[in-house]
């Protein structure tokens, strides 16, 4: 299978975290411009509201409000010519530059989860501690069916040392926050159709954990010590996972960097890979009224595609 992409806006930043909304918008984030902004259905640009830092994710709430994984500005950005590298004596051609992350961080102040009104624009944190320690790289997030959160901590490295990501769990009232999982590299989350189980991308090991649901905030333990869930599948070569979204039928499709595109997964762990011409291919969503519309976000070229899928998307716990 291959997709037709039709490029409905470029000359982003660094775009991520796309949501389609119901009046046929997609809402997404951008990381480097530090906004969460709207692509209106005739593919015009709205800002919606600042958010310094790094937005990364996105995730409408029950009271239609968009919640927002802010990784503080753990990553910088630079230009990059893929046919030139540092080191190579090549000459870097501007028209051939994209952008990627640098692990240059002279901002960073650590993550949060963040609350924005869509009327209004208005910026609430809700979250920015664990035990008293600032979360690290808050990434991806999704809403359950009783109007609770889960979101990844992607983690940082610094040289030869690294902080460990995680997953989270959390309500909107600001009062309940639990790390419930140990992920590495922890990025793209999502549900499973039938809401018992979590899937979990990590994100340097090229690898899909699934993770059964026991109960709010709770999740089975792993077969081993150190296993956080089952792995779905481990991709071959170096294959950076990135964010995620389910589809109705419970296939798992990921961001896919380096080998840019999306890696679709089976829950019995066949992959099959649908190239998109992005380095960094880091997201996408389902909308549209058989939820087969798909935007996908390719962060390095700043561009948004629009593509139709050969199955629907699964619908969101919620939307707006």
């Amino acid at each position: 299978m291959s997709l037709e992409l039709d490029a409905v806006v470029s000359g982003l930043k660094f775009p991520e975290g796309p949501v389609a909304m119901d009046d046929g918008s997609v809402l997404f984030v951008d990381i480097e411009a530090q906004l969460l902004r709207r692509l209106k259905a005739d593919n015009s640009l709205v800002d919606v509201a600042e958010l310094p830092g790094g937005p990364n994710g996105t995730a409408i709430g029950p009271d239609g409000a968009a919640y927002i994984c802010n990784n503080g500005g753990v990553y910088s950005f630079e230009r990059f010519d893929p046919l030139a590298p540092p080191g190579s004596g090549k000459t870097p051609d501007p028209k051939r530059e994209i952008t990627i992350p640098s692990p240059k961080r002279p901002e960073y102040q650590g993550g949060s989860i963040q609350r924005v009104d869509l009327e209004t624009g208005e910026v609430r944190t809700l979250y920015c501690k664990y035990k008293g320690k600032c979360l690290i790289a808050p990434d991806d997030i999704v809403f359950d069916a009783n109007g609770d959160f889960w979101f990844t901590d992607t983690g940082k490295q610094d040289g030869m040392t690294s902080e460990s990501g995680a997953v989270y769990f959390g309500t909107i009232d600001g009062k309940t926050l639990k790390r419930v999982a140990a992920v590495p590299t922890a990025n793209g989350i999502g549900i499973s159709p039938k809401g018992d189980k979590l899937y979990v991308s990590d994100t340097v090991f090229g690898r899909l954990w699934v993770m059964d649901i026991v109960g709010p905030g709770e999740l089975a333990p792993g077969p081993l010590p150190g296993m956080p869930g089952n792995v779905v599948q481990t991709l071959p070569g170096y294959q950076w996972l990135d964010s995620l979204k389910v589809e109705a039928d419970g296939r798992v499709c990921v961001g896919t960097i380096f080998n840019g595109g999306i890696t679709i997964f089976t829950p019995d762990g066949k992959t099959e890979h649908l190239p998109v011409n992005d380095l960094f291919t880091t997201n996408l969503c389902f909308g549209g009224a058989d939820m087969r519309d798909v935007w996908i976000t390719a962060s390095s070229t700043g561009t948004i595609y629009k593509t139709r899928w050969p199955r629907p998307g699964l619908k969101l716990a919620f939307t707006a």
